[in-house]
């Protein structure tokens, strides 16, 4: 998404080297989308369920969607 639209930024975090970053983002497993700090996509899914998801969140969420990846 981050490659498509200039609107939409993303950082992705290895979860074991930010232990913080997984508490405060309460990560269980990985793959673990959040968006805007509201949405949060976990579990690894095809592109085809994976946007309608980041989607609502993102209309759930002020713009500008900012999304954490943490692997």
């Amino acid at each position: 998404m981050c490659m498509e639209s200039e609107l939409v930024t993303a950082d992705m975090v290895d979860a074991s080297e930010y232990p913080e970053l997984s508490d405060a983002f309460q990560v269980y497993g990985v793959p673990l989308t959040v968006v805007n700090n509201v949405g949060r996509v976990e579990g690894g899914m095809p592109e085809q369920m994976f946007v309608p998801h980041v989607l609502n969140s993102a209309n759930a969420a002020p713009p500008k969607p900012k999304i954490l990846i943490a692997r």
